[in-house]
């Protein structure tokens, strides 16, 4: 069945909510086009935080929970979202064809082979809902995002869950073995969430060999652009040459437009078509398209971002290693740090003291996952970590 499309209007009204809100209570400050400086002197002020009631966080919190980046769009991103005509009085089908355009021009494939949705997590309900069908089984890392395997519940689908390797690093090998006729779609997220993981480009290629055409492999790669290791690849390299390849992205990470919601999915003009009946009627925004746009041609910028959020990334299991506590190699924007016992009562001092992180994850119950904030947030978790620690630790 189809989705339900939503009406232009109810859309319009949920959009100027969202952006009289946003205009309302900027949260995020601007990074400034420098080299990374060296840790931890020289780093961006820590980003204002916003006292509007509505975000349900408290004045100063400091929010390294989900993954996104502390410091907001990129400024031609700012600029591209101002009100105009063009961004406001009009349907932005236009510009939608031209933000597909821009992405198929960027990854070399035709327009036909590329499908928006509202933040990456709609690409994934449209593979979900066009691949995983009553009878079908979905095949995934665990942990991983959970996206994909709560659409193959609504469904009907069966999952099959792989542990990871003792790296902490997708099974692929396993996972292809546990493929079969009736495996309608297979889910790799590298790099993974939550723990920051990569499969290398030699693995991924030896993978994409052994599943069977029939089969979807829809490779996450929401985190694309932080990984900095030369034995990575994106699967782009492998369109064309798999049609059974489905690739999503999303805007919500590095580009800072997690609250403006825009991912995109790349593959076949087959798959493409496939999920197109899933899509929801205007699942796009004006603004979000502008902005859409201007990040794409600002490449210096994107560099910037990587290379100060890398450096908070290495400056911080730094600071874990000093205190003896294990840390998983990261190739995203957060990290996972083994605090040795049952994360909840951490997580829940931290809250305590205005610092809000990842949740828990039963299968790695003991560890703790951080998004990377800005220099002086993460000092402010360091420090509330320290404090926390030893007394949760009793307390559990």
């Amino acid at each position: 069945m189809s989705a339900t499309p939503v009406s232009r209007r109810s859309f319009a009204r949920a959009l100027g909510a969202a952006l009289g809100a946003c205009a309302l209570a900027p949260r995020f400050t601007p990074l400034a086009a420098a080299p990374a400086p060296a840790p931890p002197s020289g780093r961006p002020k820590q980003v204002p935080p916003s006292t509007h009631a509505d975000l349900g966080f408290p004045p100063g919190a400091v929010r390294i929970d989900s993954n996104e980046n502390p410091y907001g769009p990129f400024p031609k991103a700012l600029q591209a979202m101002a009100p105009s005509e063009r961004g406001c009085a009009r349907y932005p089908d236009a510009m939608e064809d031209e933000v597909v355009a821009a992405l198929a021009k960027l990854h070399g494939v035709g327009p036909e082979n590329v499908t928006l949705g509202c933040g990456s997590g709609e690409i994934l309900r449209m593979a979900g809902m066009a691949f995983l069908k009553e009878g079908k089984r979905v095949v995934a890392a665990e942990p991983t995002f959970e996206a994909v395997l709560s659409y193959a519940r609504v469904t009907h689908a069966e999952a099959a869950k792989v542990p990871l390797t003792s790296d902490y690093r997708h099974d692929l090998l396993r996972m292809a073995e546990v493929c079969s006729a009736s495996t309608g779609l297979v889910y790799v997220c590298n790099p993974n969430n939550p723990t920051g993981t990569i499969v290398t480009r030699e693995e991924v290629g030896a993978f994409l060999d052994r599943i069977p055409r029939e089969t979807m492999v829809l490779v996450d790669e929401a985190y694309h652009h932080f990984v900095e290791d030369t034995r990575y690849a994106t699967a782009l390299g492998w369109m064309g040459k798999k049609p059974n390849l489905l690739v999503a992205r999303t805007f919500s990470k590095i580009y800072g437009l997690a609250g403006m919601r825009l991912g995109y999915g790349v593959g076949s003009k087959e798959t493409i078509e496939a999920m197109r009946p899933y899509r929801t009627w205007s699942n796009t925004n004006a603004a979000v398209l502008e902005a859409a746009l201007a990040s794409l041609t600002d490449t210096s910028h994107l560099e910037t971002t990587r290379a100060t959020m890398n450096a908070t990334r290495s400056w911080l299991r730094a600071e874990m290693a000093k205190d003896s506590r294990a840390t998983i190699e990261s190739h995203a924007n957060f990290v996972m740090i083994d605090v040795g016992s049952d994360v909840s009562p951490i997580i829940a001092a931290l809250r305590e003291r205005g610092v809000y992180v990842g949740r828990k994850f039963p299968s790695l119950g003991s560890w703790l996952r951080v998004s990377i904030g800005t220099q002086e947030e993460m000092q402010k978790f360091v420090t509330a970590l320290r404090a926390v620690l030893p007394a949760a630790s009793k307390a559990a």
